[in-house]
């Protein structure tokens, strides 16, 4: 370890005002960087999707309902 004055004494302290400032900053770069991920991975999925061959399925006729009448006559 060399000899500096950083070694022996504490740093100058921070104001608050640069703290929220480095926040924001490091957040803003976090924000964007998530961003720019899920834009590239909807695109991704994307083309994959669109790469799959269209299957149909087939079409199954539709259910007769049952009429309210009671059987009771």
């Amino acid at each position: 370890m060399t000899m500096t004055e950083q070694a022996f004494f504490k740093p100058e302290k921070v104001s608050a005002r640069d703290k929220a400032a480095t926040t924001s900053e490091v957040a803003r770069q976090i924000i964007e960087a998530e961003a720019t991920d899920r834009i590239r991975k909807t695109a991704r999925l994307r083309q994959l999707r669109e790469a799959q061959p269209i299957e149909l399925k087939p079409v199954r006729p539709a259910r007769r309902r049952k009429t309210g009448q009671s059987a009771a006559v």
